[in-house]
């Protein structure tokens, strides 16, 4: 989404620990305002590899920070308006690799994220080509129609039962589905800015979800009718989480996370807050601990009661991107900018393991349902699965022809799931790590 003109520099400020709300984003429905801003910039799909370079080096001299992000050791990342078109860019020439075929679980833009079903049979993803779409775990082949929208789709999630899918847009709505026909089964779910997360709560009577509109907003998951006031925020909301029990909710927003009532949208606990930008915050398995991510490249376990601190920071050398509890509640796992995911004590903040290295940033990371393994997710074209209690790589890498944005675990841990910025979704047997549905002919090296 394009940077809003405005109050300050770039999001870059937000690795340096500098308040992140002087950089307030605007999200734009219509791209064609990107075109009249940027008209140097459009995209070219038919660039060769040594245009795309020549192109960029470009993009890099003219703009400098204004339009990439400094992340990890130095490292720029692009944002805004030159962000959405050079993440445009790299998508197309990634697409440009995969010409000869174009079987089942292809979309046609970036794939922003996929998940399976509960009983593992489907899997969901979400893309920039403005659709989710439900996909047979097993053959590959398309379950329902696309589940369109008006704007990129940011997410796609299950019920916890696997009858239906929130999806969540650009087009400043989020919609729920039923799984097996790809029909909307309310109205759309209407906030005034992009919505970046949505997901059912456990039992699966509400939808929670996060906007770039300062709210996060709580909504009957059959009527489509909003059943508390907005939880405010001073600047975008990053993401949502239900307790496992579905009485309360966590929001990421700015520099802190705050916990909510479910029922009534009243507020629990202070601010916990970080020093830059923070990305997400989860609960623990039992609830009484909430784990958050942040680009002050720290990540923090927190007491989901009071809101105090239960752990030093646990530190990283770039932003971190992701952090989870393993499924025992034991363990922290976190993603970061600095080309490692790590383990920790959920008690003491003590790494477990050495540090799980690729070779560009790391996306994301997810303990197994076991809790034995874990699958990261890099910008080095790869994903790979690593031994939790060692820290060790259990297989050869699953190599993408492009950078791989996710990847997550089946529930019985059987299989993989990864999804990678060429518009490929694959499956993989996680014992062998062979490749078990088609994506796209040639999307592995």
């Amino acid at each position: 989404m394009p940077l809003a003109e405005g109050r300050g520099r770039d999001w870059s400020a937000g690795n340096r620990g500098e308040n992140p709300r002087v950089h307030r984003l605007v999200p734009r429905s219509d791209h064609e305002k990107i075109s009249r801003r940027c008209p140097p910039l459009l995209l070219n799909q038919a660039m060769t590899p040594k245009e795309t370079l020549a192109r960029l080096a470009h993009l890099r001299a003219r703009f400098g920070s204004h339009g990439l992000r400094r992340s990890g050791r130095g490292r720029r990342r692009p944002t805004g308006a030159l962000g959405f078109q050079l993440f445009s860019l790299l998508a197309a020439q990634a697409l440009a690799t995969d010409q000869a075929l174009a079987p089942p679980l292809v979309h046609e833009g970036v794939i922003w994220s996929a998940e399976f079903s509960p009983d593992g049979s489907s899997v969901i993803t979400a893309s920039s080509d403005k659709t989710a779409r439900v996909w047979d775990a097993k053959t590959g082949q398309a379950v329902t129609p696309p589940l369109k929208h008006g704007g990129v789709v940011w997410s796609a999630s299950f019920s916890s039962d696997g009858s239906r899918i929130v999806t969540a847009s650009a087009d400043k709505t989020a919609q729920v589905w039923d799984a097996r026909t790809g029909k909307p089964v309310t109205p759309a779910l209407s906030h005034e800015g992009d919505v970046w997360s949505a997901i059912f709560s456990p039992d699966g009577s509400r939808v929670v979800t996060a906007s770039w509109d300062e709210t996060a907003r709580v909504w009957d998951a059959r009527t489509g009718r909003p059943l508390i006031p907005p939880l405010k925020h001073e600047n975008l909301v990053n993401s949502v989480a239900y307790s496992p029990d579905g009485s309360r909710i966590v929001t990421a927003s700015d520099v802190t996370a705050r916990v909510w009532d479910a029922s009534t949208g009243r507020q629990l606990a202070p601010p916990m807050k970080h020093k830059g930008l923070v990305n997400s915050a989860t609960f623990s398995p039992d609830g009484t601990r909430i784990v958050t991510a942040s680009w002050d490249g720290t990540a923090r376990v927190w007491d989901a009661q009071t809101g105090q601190p239960l752990t030093a920071p646990l530190q990283h050398g770039g932003w971190v991107t992701t952090a989870v509890f393993s499924p025992d509640g034991s363990r922290v796992l976190t993603a970061s900018d600095d080309k490692t995911a790590r383990v920790w004590d959920a008690v003491t903040g003590w790494p477990l393991t050495p540090p799980l290295p690729h070779d560009d940033a790391v996306h994301s990371a997810a303990f197994s349902p076991d809790g034995s393994r874990i699958v990261t997710a890099s910008d080095d074209r790869t994903a790979r699965i690593w031994d939790a209690q060692t820290g060790q790589p259990v297989m050869p890498p699953l190599r993408h022809a492009g950078p791989v944005v996710s990847a997550a675990f089946s529930p019985d841990g059987l299989r993989i799931v990864t999804a990678c910025w060429n518009g490929t979704v694959r499956v993989w047997d996680a014992k062998t790590g062979a490749l078990l549905a088609p994506g796209k002919a040639g999307d592995a090296p």
